[in-house]
């Protein structure tokens, strides 16, 4: 074989894989996971509620791990409407996809137990008479907390943080529905004092490692 097309030689790697993963930069610890690791598949055992994890390295070789999953964030009973209600609550208040996306998001599930899409949400929105969503319908501008933190700067995580906090305004229609943010709240020192507190908190690192996409590894 023509060395020129050879793979990476992975063994010049092991004389070095402890300092790797001792460096003081952990930057250079997850370059070096990316690089090793070609894919996880996750799966789910709802018998043992465990999450079965498959690492499947470069080389062929893989792994696999049981991880109990945290029961902390789950749905109860009591927060699971069934597909009237949300729809009746839902339809025409955001496009179909969105709808789609919410109601299977709280597992709010048709009966056939099938997944929401743009269209069956569609289907049954016409059939109980509830009328497309119109953004100009709508009386204040607002945004989606995902929109929100392209503007502030700062993650959708911490967009949350801030509404929980009470320092960004924001409703939502039922418990898992996407959040409505005032777009003018955006603009008010507060929100911004917010954001900007949020923003120098992140680690010293943080610009570094998203800038930096190369490596050097000794064999390559």
């Amino acid at each position: 074989m023509d060395p020129r097309k050879r793979g990476p030689d992975w063994t010049q790697i092991t004389p070095h894989t402890g300092s790797l993963f001792h460096a003081d930069s952990q930057r250079t610890k997850q370059r070096i996971t990316h690089i090793l690791i070609r894919e996880v598949i996750l799966d789910l055992d709802e018998t043992t509620n465990e999450a079965l994890v498959t690492i499947h390295w470069q080389g062929g070789r893989h792994t696999e791990l049981r991880v109990s999953r945290v029961k902390t964030g789950r749905h109860t009973a009591d927060r699971q409407p069934n597909a009237l209600e949300a729809m009746r609550r839902l339809g025409g208040q955001w496009p179909d996809r969105e709808v789609a996306v919410t109601m299977n998001r709280m597992h709010c599930k048709p009966p056939d137990g099938k997944a929401w899409t743009a269209v069956r949400v569609r289907e049954m929105r016409e059939r109980l008479g509830i009328a497309p969503f119109d953004p100009k319908s709508r009386g204040e501008e607002t945004i989606s907390a995902e929109q929100a933190a392209a503007r502030l700067g700062i993650c959708v995580g911490s967009v949350h943080k801030l509404i929980r906090e009470g320092i960004l305004p924001a409703t939502q229609l039922m418990f898992s529905a996407p959040w409505q943010i005032p777009t003018a709240a955006l603009e008010t020192d507060v929100v911004k004092a917010g954001a900007r507190e949020i923003a120098a908190r992140r680690p010293k690192f943080y610009k570094r490692f998203h800038e930096d996409k190369s490596i050097k590894l000794p064999g390559f």
